[in-house]
């Protein structure tokens, strides 16, 4: 289970994590204010902006306007990775069915001591055979955590559920971890008043 009541601050974001992200404003600007700091690499860059995606999603270029001004604005950078990072055996014979973005989030985070924040299942469980599990994190956990702490609440999830349908997008296990931060505030509000 997430501990939910823990978040690293700093992570390397993959192309689904900044597409959930920048599609709903009120958790971006949450988050940013707690201090969350996001970067990426070249690979999701091309992959966000440029890789011409196969079937026509006109959602996509307002998330690419939102993408380019935070770009603009200093608050995402893109970071070039080695080839030699990108040859690291262990990471390509896991590989399996994971894009080069992901695949470069993963190398960078481990090369800068950061977070990874993916929401794909199956980069996720490579970024723990790479990282600690506490270093593998996801945008459900990102807004469990801010809730946690009360930087976000119950209407929160409801209009961040609305910001993604509206640009066709979605969070797994976003009410399970908001149940568990309900659960786990309750129980430390218990504990302070012990």
């Amino acid at each position: 289970m997430i501990d939910v009541s823990q978040f690293e601050k700093l992570n390397v974001a993959d192309t689904c994590s900044l597409w959930n992200l920048l599609a709903s404003p009120l958790l971006y600007s949450t988050a940013e204010s707690a201090g969350v700091r996001l970067c990426s690499t070249t690979f999701v860059r091309y992959e966000c902006l440029h890789k011409p995606s196969r079937r026509a999603w006109p959602e996509r270029d307002e998330l690419q306007k939102r993408l380019r001004a935070k770009v603009t604005a200093g608050k995402i950078a893109f970071h070039g990775i080695d080839i030699e990072d990108l040859q690291d055996f262990e990471i390509l014979k896991n590989r399996k069915r994971i894009s080069t973005g992901e695949l470069s989030v993963i190398v960078f985070a481990k090369k800068t001591r950061q977070a990874v924040l993916t929401d794909d299942l199956g980069a996720q469980k490579l970024a723990k055979t790479e990282l600690r599990a506490s270093l593998v994190q996801n945008t459900a956990h990102l807004f469990a955590w801010l809730y946690f702490n009360s930087q976000m609440g119950d209407s929160d999830k409801d209009q961040i559920k609305a910001d993604l349908r509206a640009l066709c997008r979605s969070l797994k296990h976003l009410d399970e971890l908001h149940t568990e931060a309900q659960r786990c505030r309750v129980l430390a509000n218990m504990g302070n008043r012990i």
